[in-house]
């Protein structure tokens, strides 16, 4: 790509004053633009104090590292100016810079250079804006996780025994006069079993990943003083919605970020439903309904003391995104007419943990994973049709022994799954091919 050829350079450390700021630059260029600040080019990767100058004076002095290529982060020659953390100074520096033949760097852009220079792969250099913006402990430790290669480690794992199984089928229909039927050959239906199980596994544990990442919307929703502004509290730990015996207090959305076992969910107290001549709270059940046809997952408050509790529940539960919550059971003398749903009092806080449990289950997590990396959507998407061309390659085996769909089958795998860590090419199937097989003799 012709921009690769451009030096680059931005200030990596945020905005403001701070003891240390940070302009970093890669490329070709980093050489010449050593020589003219620093005087010279450093010891790679020693730390060296040197006077930043341009062409009339010093502008600081402080820290300047160099990282040749391909040795560096992003393959190129890397240079890190660390000098005070005025912005003015900082300012000052990579104007300096600019002025020796750099541009500004595009957002991502040392990181996009890192994956182009085969430093990192796609899902490695993702997991760099994830552990950046990771918004709990978990998320942050996945990141990291996924930075040094586990997620990837576990793709390229399923590829190699999709490329298996490929070697196995086009030798079968490329090479007919070696008379051996491989399609016929049982090892390849309990091999294409096992890689569904595999890659099953892996998406589970992907979509964890990927709730560390980007978390999730839960909806409070219900009629009007059932106690979804008391479960808000409870659950946020604090007094984030008004309660008072009143129906209708609440009229708006109001948004809480808390976490369920580091897990990042954006929970959303909602006007109580119900039809009402008052515009502001009409217009306040209008957004609590589109609120919850949004959400990722819904917690349905039904007081669980008015006689037609499970009748307002039934329809509920048969929505796999709706959690129902009975509310104020310790007003409640029987309850065994209450089932299928989660018996509470956000009052006492009786039944807490139970929600949370269910919560965790109805957002597709166990509740005993514990993710070793993060994820993003694209990345389940991908999956998803990876298994279903695994899926269809296993049925048309299997029924019509149709090597060349299956083949084709097999390709979208291997390519949806490539594309997760933005490695694919033919070349690699069929180096795989030829070296495995004695084609050539």
């Amino acid at each position: 790509m012709p921009y690769i050829k451009d030096t680059i350079a931005a200030r990596a450390t945020a905005p403001g004053r701070g003891g240390i700021g940070i302009i970093r630059v890669s490329g070709p260029g980093v050489k010449e633009i050593s020589r003219q600040i620093l005087g010279e080019i450093p010891e790679p990767r020693l730390a060296t104090y040197s006077d930043f100058s341009d062409d009339e004076d010093v502008i600081d002095q402080g820290i300047a590292l160099y990282f040749n290529s391909p040795g560096s982060f992003t393959g190129e020659d890397v240079l890190e100016l660390q000098a005070h953390g005025g912005p003015v100074v900082l300012e000052m520096l990579l104007n300096r810079v600019i002025s020796l033949g750099a541009r500004i760097a595009a957002p991502g852009e040392f990181s996009q250079r890192a994956y182009l220079n085969d430093k990192m792969d796609l899902a490695q250099a993702e997991a760099i804006a994830d552990l950046i913006n990771s918004s709990t402990e978990a998320a942050a430790r996945g990141a990291v996780r996924s930075l040094q290669g586990e997620f990837s480690t576990r793709i390229n794992h399923l590829v190699a025994k999709v490329i298996e199984l490929r070697i196995f089928v086009e030798a079968s229909i490329d090479f007919p006069e070696e008379e051996i039927d491989f399609l016929s050959d049982e090892r390849i239906e309990v091999q294409l079993a096992e890689v569904h199980q595999e890659l099953d596994k892996v998406l589970d544990e992907t979509s964890h990943g990927a709730l560390l990442v980007e978390g999730a919307s839960v909806v409070l929703m219900g009629k009007p003083n059932a106690g979804k502004s008391s479960l808000m509290n409870l659950l946020t730990g604090r007094e984030t919605s008004i309660v008072t015996d009143i129906p209708g207090t609440t009229r708006d959305v109001v948004n809480e970020t808390l976490q369920l076992d580091g897990i990042p969910l954006q929970l959303v107290d909602t006007a109580g439903i119900r039809e009402s001549l008052d515009e502001i709270e009409a217009e306040g059940v209008k957004r609590a309904l589109a609120a919850g046809e949004e959400a990722d997952l819904v917690i349905a408050v039904v007081d669980a003391s008015e006689p037609d509790a499970m009748k307002q529940a039934e329809s509920l539960l048969e929505d796999r995104r709706t959690v129902v919550v009975f509310n104020k059971i310790d007003l409640v003398a029987d309850t065994d007419l209450l089932i299928d749903g989660i018996q509470m009092s956000a009052k006492t806080g009786l039944g807490l943990q139970s929600l949370k449990d269910q919560l965790k289950k109805t957002l597709g997590l166990s509740l005993n994973v514990s993710s070793g990396f993060t994820a993003r959507t694209r990345h389940i998407v991908a999956l998803g049709y990876a298994r279903d061309a695994l899926v269809a390659a296993r049925s048309l085996l299997v029924e019509q022994r149709a090597g060349e769909l299956v083949a084709e089958e097999l390709r979208v795998c291997q390519q949806n799954l490539s594309e997760i860590t933005g490695v694919f090419t033919a070349d690699d199937l069929l180096g795989e091919i030829f070296g495995s097989f004695c084609i050539g003799k």
